[in-house]
């Protein structure tokens, strides 16, 4: 397979175009989250909720709430209350998903959406002919990506 057979770049033109404008929504989704990711050690985005759950009663040792604080235990009755910082619940609802493990049902759609990313880098160099002068920028530029994704990396 070569890369200026015209049928197998015009097969791949589409794709990447029709793809791009599918995974426009999700691609937005995810930029979004990323970003308000990028701020969640200092709760930019995050509003503090007062929050209360029966427990059992007299414990000794309270379980682990994670980013609880003013943590209050009754122990005759088994209520603790504590606040905690969350998302707006739309934000939080796109955050899980971008946070999705692979114990989480979502797990197959960030497969897809990684997988897609992955066609979306591969099928870019079908977008001119390798013997153009626009191919070889786009290779110089490639080089500089991942140059600057490995001085990343060891900072």
């Amino acid at each position: 397979m070569t890369l200026n057979n015209r049928k197998i770049s015009n097969r791949v033109r589409s794709v990447h175009r029709y793809l791009g404008f599918f995974l426009a929504g999700i691609m937005f989704m995810y930029s979004l989250t990323g970003i308000t990711l990028i701020f969640r050690d200092i709760d930019t985005f995050k509003t503090e909720v007062r929050i209360e759950k029966q427990l059992e009663k007299n414990l000794e040792e309270l379980p682990k709430l994670k980013g609880a604080k003013n943590i209050n235990y009754n122990k005759t009755t088994g209520i603790v209350t504590y606040s905690q910082m969350k998302s707006p619940k739309i934000l939080g609802l796109m955050e899980k998903i971008h946070k999705a493990k692979s114990s989480d049902p979502l797990y197959f759609f960030n497969i897809f959406f990684g997988l897609s990313l992955l066609f979306f880098v591969v099928s870019s160099y079908w977008m001119f002919l390798p013997q153009t002068a626009v191919f070889k920028k786009a290779i110089y530029f490639t080089l500089a990506g991942i140059s600057l994704a490995a001085v990343m990396l060891l900072i």
